[in-house]
């Protein structure tokens, strides 16, 4: 069955990871869900359940690879499809310095008949689809001719699905974070992009923070990702289903608590800490009473040794108190 692309949840470096995962898929039972980019040698090499591992309750997944080896990007998938992971991408966007050593990443845009080879090798290895994430540009490039020329040879090795940043990456003198804001958004050439090529599915991602900006940009794209305010302001999530897609009613915070906490009590009875998961829940009550107490509590009481659910329900007492 196709997967549904009208609203993802972007990658997130330290965000993203599979406690994360499985509270986000309590707010939502349709968003995209993306793990945090892994370089292709960590899948090979790695310790696989730690780093990919996931619960089956995080279906529709996508794994998110870092490479520029058409040999190990092909292996990584592999072994991607092996565990169950729905779809494989290739991360054509991040600017990091540490990405950027490997000569991956953002880096990638200037190299697009490497990248076309990567999906290549890859498309032959599996039968999930192939992905790519991209920035419009990086650097001086012209964006315009660098964004078209690099889909077009890209598309040519069969990957019909491009996420794009609106937002070129500059890969000297700006910071990670700095080339999340810094950079001014280009809807429109995003949008140029979809109409030049309507045989491709492409995603919108760069600057959208509200449901409002979700549905005006559905008109125009085949979906929408969104990182920070996701994070930042989960409740956001809760109401995905039902307004994007039509599904049911809004999930509110305390529902997708309740769903959530048989998943934290399972892995505190493996022995791992409440902070891990809690971590992702501090901006769910931004907006409301109480919602500084339930992270001032989360924050400080979730990281002592042996914190179990009674840190949640004291951290909930604030904002049930006050709703």
């Amino acid at each position: 069955m196709p997967l549904n692309y009208t609203f993802s949840i972007a990658p997130m470096m330290d965000w993203t990871d599979r406690h994360c995962r499985m509270f986000h898929r309590c707010l939502s039972k349709r968003a995209l869900l993306w793990s945090e980019m892994v370089t292709a040698d960590a899948v090979i090499h790695g310790d696989r359940e730690r780093l990919i591992g996931y619960s089956e309750a995080e279906h529709p997944i996508v794994l998110q690879l870092g490479g520029n080896e058409p040999v190990k990007l092909a292996e990584a998938a592999a072994i991607a499809e092996q565990f169950g992971y729905d779809e494989v991408n290739i991360n054509c966007g991040c600017p990091s310095d540490r990405v950027q050593s490997g000569a991956f990443g953002a880096c990638l845009m200037a190299r697009p008949q490497e990248v076309a080879d990567c999906v290549s090798a890859m498309r032959a290895r599996v039968s999930i689809p192939v992905t790519v994430k991209c920035r419009i540009a990086i650097d001086d490039l012209p964006a315009e001719e660098t964004l078209f020329g690099f889909v077009e040879t890209v598309s040519a090795a069969g990957c019909d699905v491009f996420t794009v940043h609106a937002r070129k990456a500059w890969l000297k003198g700006l910071s990670p974070k700095e080339n999340r804001d810094i950079p001014p958004l280009d809807y429109g050439l995003v949008a140029r992009l979809k109409a030049a090529r309507p045989d491709l599915t492409i995603v919108l991602n760069g600057g959208i923070t509200t449901l409002e900006d979700c549905l005006e940009h559905l008109d125009t794209f085949d979906g929408v990702m969104l990182g920070r305010a996701a994070y930042q302001t989960p409740a956001l999530l809760g109401e995905i289903d039902a307004a994007l897609f039509g599904e049911g009613a809004a999930v509110s915070p305390f529902e997708a608590i309740e769903a959530y906490r048989p998943y934290m009590a399972d892995r505190l009875a493996e022995g791992m800490g409440l902070h891990g998961m809690t971590r992702h829940m501090l901006g769910l009550f931004n907006g409301r009473p109480g919602a500084r107490q339930w992270r001032r509590t989360l924050s400080e009481k979730a990281v002592r040794k042996g914190a179990g659910l009674e840190v949640l329900d004291e951290a909930l007492s604030a904002v049930m108190h006050d709703a």
